[in-house]
């Protein structure tokens, strides 16, 4: 049964049936998530989304064929509205940094709890961008760090950082952390008026967009 017209509506793109079933029940567990279809590969999916427009997208990285990474890309090139959220394993690290570019509005670990994921699906809605701490950390981890000497030479050039604050660099590791401004607010012990303050001040010494956008050039850059 359709589920009323003020649901987020959403389409799974996951080649593993018993993980298309189980996100399918669990976030339509939901009053205001509506799963309207799903697809197994890529092609499809891309199918099913140009011809129902979902307001999200669950895209699976792993997919066989045409790659999740590639299906986002694909994507963006007929819409730029429909929000993504990239689901990822924990055993892909180079997947996880190669996802940081594709384009999507959230990171998540496969792993991540329903509810939350059902929260992620409803701030990326808003338009909140979202990355799990864990795809963070795997990213730190995969990427060269400034002064590590794979850096040292031509490419170590720490004069291009970006001028941040001290402050601002604390709040830059808890976005890249994937907290909230409310989070951020709490650990700082300020105000979420300062938090927010702080973030958007970041985003645009970072001449980014977003949190995501901020939270890849501080991974890749190496300022976290």
């Amino acid at each position: 049964m359709t589920k009323k017209e003020n649901c987020i509506s959403v389409i799974i793109v996951e080649d593993f049936k018993l993980t298309r079933v189980g996100l399918r029940c669990a976030l339509n567990s939901n009053a205001d998530i509506d799963v309207v279809a799903e697809a197994e590969d890529a092609a499809s999916g891309l199918e099913k989304i140009s011809k129902l427009k979902p307001a999200v997208v669950l895209m699976d990285l792993g997919l066989p064929k045409m790659n999740g990474i590639e299906a986002i890309i694909k994507l963006r090139e007929f819409s730029k509205d429909i929000k993504i959220i990239a689901l990822t394993s924990h055993d892909r690290e180079e997947e996880v940094v190669a996802a940081l570019s594709s384009g999507a509005n959230a990171y998540c670990l496969k792993d991540i709890d329903p509810e939350k994921l059902a929260d992620v699906i409803r701030d990326v809605n808003n338009g909140v961008c979202w990355l799990d701490p864990l795809i963070a950390g795997y990213a730190l981890n995969s990427i060269p760090k400034v002064g590590d000497s794979a850096l040292i030479g031509e490419h170590a050039n720490p004069h291009n950082q970006v001028p941040l604050t001290e402050r601002e660099q604390e709040v830059l590791k808890h976005l890249v952390a994937g907290k909230s401004n409310t989070e951020i607010a709490k650990e700082l012990i300020v105000s979420v008026h300062t938090a927010k303050a702080h973030v958007c001040s970041i985003l645009q010494k970072m001449c980014v967009n977003d949190r995501v956008q901020a939270a890849v050039k501080a991974v890749k850059e190496g300022m976290v």
